[in-house]
């Protein structure tokens, strides 16, 4: 395999994975909208954010075991699908796809993980 697909697989899905949280976390932004209390505003933070921080710790994880950044995004794109109906197709493919195409990249890590890793 060559350095630069070696470089490109390793990290490609850490920093999509990366910046994929730091979009959906942007979504948690919409508690500042209401009159709420400092409590209330807190609650809705950390409801909102749980998505995110279930895959930063699946990041973090998959630094040094890609199968579970795998599992991880596969498993959140899995969980959007069952969870949210009625929304346009361009949600999908941004909500689903994306981490979709995030994990299948992780699973290739895995999957090249001795030739990649191999100096």
């Amino acid at each position: 395999m060559k350095p630069v697909m070696k470089k490109t697989l390793l990290w490609t899905p850490r920093i999509a994975g990366i910046l994929f949280i730091l979009f959906i976390s942007l979504f948690a932004l919409d508690v500042f909208d209401m009159n709420l209390s400092f409590w209330e505003i807190a609650l809705g933070l950390f409801m909102h954010l749980l998505p995110s921080f279930a895959l930063v710790i699946g990041v973090i994880l998959a630094w040094r075991w890609e199968w579970v950044g795998a599992l991880m995004f596969g498993g959140f794109s899995a969980w959007y699908v069952l969870s949210f109906r009625g929304f346009d197709w361009t949600v999908y493919a941004l909500l689903v796809g994306v981490p979709l195409a995030i994990g299948l990249l992780f699973a290739l890590g895995w999957v090249y993980r001795r030739q990649i890793r191999a100096t």
